[in-house]
Order: structure tokens, then C-alpha cells, then sequence
């Protein structure tokens, strides 16, 4: 019974790290790729070093951004802490861009 209660414990504890990394990566994601559509008028260069500087501050890893016209997409990594870390960072990806009003 207590080992049960042990393993369920474990258990819950590395799904918890497992979903907050994943927050985290999502959120540095999401700023990251706003803060690049705020440059994308100046260019891709400009757009893509405004959103690794964002994913940067929120001590995520940068792993890539893309853009088309004027959306930006933005890829990032965030390393979970404890047994999570085992199998791999959680990943992000997120889109900012002009919104079409009709």
C-alpha cells in the first residue's frame, strides 16, 4: 500500500513538471512570437532576432523562427526539471500576426 502511495506520488510529481515545462516553453513561445510581428515590418533578420532575444530572457532555447509575409512563427524548447528531463525538452511552437477584419 505505502509503496502504491509512493509510486502514485512519483508519478504525479513528474507530470506536474512535465505540464509546468511545457507552460513555460508555450508562454516564452507565445512572447517571443509577438515581440517578433511587432518587427516585422523591418524585416526577417529583425523580426527573428526580436523573438530569440524574448525566448532568450525567459531562459527557454531558441530553436528556430520562420516568416511568411507579415506572421511570424517561433519554435522553442524548455528542459523540464527532475525525471521529466529524461525524456526530452517540451516543445512550443506559436503564430503571431495582422488579423484580416472583414
Amino acid at each position: 500500500m505505502t509503496a502504491a502511495l509512493l509510486v502514485s506520488a512519483i508519478a504525479f510529481t513528474a507530470l506536474g513538471q512535465a505540464s509546468a515545462a511545457r507552460h513555460r516553453a508555450q508562454g516564452a513561445a507565445d512572447a517571443a512570437a509577438l515581440a517578433g510581428a511587432a518587427r516585422v515590418l523591418f524585416g526577417e533578420g529583425e523580426a527573428c532576432a526580436a523573438a530569440q532575444e524574448m525566448v532568450e530572457r525567459s531562459e527557454a532555447e531558441f530553436q528556430g523562427c520562420e516568416v511568411n509575409e507579415l506572421e511570424v512563427t517561433v519554435h522553442v524548447d524548455e528542459t523540464p526539471n527532475g525525471l521529466p528531463a529524461a525524456f526530452g525538452p517540451a516543445r512550443a511552437v506559436s503564430r503571431a500576426g495582422p488579423v484580416a477584419v472583414e
